[in-house]
């Protein structure tokens, strides 16, 4: 940039030269032929063009010293005006720091806090970039995320701290809950500072998804998060850590159901005004707690074009937690779910909500029941081991759980 001011100067200096020497050369010429002629105004003629030729001369050198002065203050970024305090402008902006200013790789792909300032806009646009080199530069061992969507406080956390104990390093964790809750766990929890910003969320409304979402995108900026499980606060794990990491890490497809329904409470929940964006023939149901792979989660954060149209359209009594997933995934990349959910929920009492689980319904009879009771496929075999968390447990379950856990689940405690 320097060399191009100076060739430009220098450039613009030689032509004014060349069109002085012009013009000294004319009135040089039209001076003689009016000597020759005998012309009365001879000394006119001298005193005029030499009045001109000094006003040209000086102003050519008053150009070239200011062009000089632009470009030394040019190559010294620190000009007299800027450096000295007493001259420079109080206007002047101060320099804005880079948040990654270290340069350090760590601080690029896992955020050392989870609590930012990012708006929703910003946090799934940042959240949906990808490299575009397979290889890692770094040693990547894959994580699963669980991400706890909650009102409040996770009243079975002591299980889950039985069951995450001793593997850190092979799992993350996120919990958005209502803005209004402030109660933080102990610094020895597994769950501690690990709310992430959070917003409102109405039970059977679009906020729902937007949750989902935003539990996706906090989880995606962490690049070692391979896999994405969706709980509740009354979700419980039905194996030990080693037993669903291997399953998750090792599925080549997710987990969510998407079924077509012919009854009311799903192709019934249809709207017309989806159309042409999602047809009749694309509508699916399913659960909401899903399982995604990076791939599928890194998709629904960047979903910009039905996303907005089921929010718009998909109200109550359509839920939109039910239908948008299970039918974005089957129209756009059907070949990557197993179309079942892995986390077993009991709906024979008929209703709006599942059958919520008392302290008097647990035993290790009735959760073996769950673990084995159907089979599925698994990576393109049959297998037995098709749950691998249940819901809805009550508070009042705890006790036994943690009573159970050391023999059927394989905690220690």
């Amino acid at each position: 940039m320097k060399e191009q001011q100076i060739f430009s100067s220098n450039l613009r200096t030689r032509m004014k030269q060349r069109r002085f020497t012009v013009f000294v050369k004319d009135l040089f010429s039209r001076f003689k032929n009016q000597v020759r002629g005998g012309s009365l105004h001879v000394t006119a003629s001298i005193v005029l063009c030499l009045s001109i030729g000094s006003t040209v001369v000086i102003l050519v050198m008053f150009i070239n010293d200011h062009v000089k002065k632009y470009l030394a203050s040019s190559e010294n970024p620190c000009s007299y005006l800027l450096c000295n305090s007493s001259l420079s402008s109080p206007s002047l902006p101060p320099l804005i720091q880079s948040p990654n200013a270290s340069g350090s790789l760590s601080d690029l792909i896992a955020p050392k806090e989870l609590w930012h300032s990012m708006k929703d806009k910003e946090l799934l646009w940042r959240a949906s970039m990808v490299p575009h080199i397979d290889e890692y530069p770094y040693s990547r061992t894959p994580k699963v995320a669980f991400m706890f969507l909650t009102r409040g406080r996770l009243p079975l956390a002591e299980l889950w701290e039985k069951f995450f104990d001793g593997h850190e390093g092979l799992y993350s964790i996120y919990v958005h809950t209502s803005p209004e809750f402030s109660e933080q766990p102990p610094e020895s929890s597994a769950f501690y500072n690990r709310r992430i910003p959070s917003k409102p969320v109405e039970w059977g409304g679009a906020t729902m998804v937007d949750a989902e979402r935003r539990l996706l995108a906090n989880a995606l900026l962490d690049f070692s998060n391979e896999r994405f499980l969706l709980l509740s606060e009354t979700c419980i794990p039905i194996f030990n850590f080693t037993t669903i990491y291997n399953y998750l890490i090792n599925s080549k497809q997710s987990f969510i159901g998407s079924f077509d329904d012919p009854r009311a409470n799903a192709r019934g929940r249809y709207n017309k005004r989806l159309c042409p964006t999602v047809n009749i023939s694309d509508w699916r149901k399913g659960s909401q707690w899903f399982e995604l792979d990076r791939k599928l989660a890194r998709e629904m954060v960047s979903d910009v074009k039905y996303y907005p149209v089921f929010r718009k359209h998909c109200k109550p009594p359509c839920y939109m937690d039910e239908h948008y997933l299970p039918t974005l995934v089957t129209k756009r990349w059907p070949q990557l779910n197993s179309n079942r959910s892995i986390t077993w929920v009991d709906w024979s009492a008929g209703g709006p909500h599942p059958v919520t689980f008392m302290r008097k319904d647990v035993s290790e009879e009735f959760l073996k029941r769950i673990r084995n009771g159907i089979n599925c496929t698994y990576n393109g075999s049959i297998t037995t081991v098709c749950f691998l968390f249940a819901r809805k447990f009550h508070p009042s379950t705890l006790e036994p759980l943690l009573r159970i856990a050391p023999s059927l689940l394989g905690f220690n405690l």
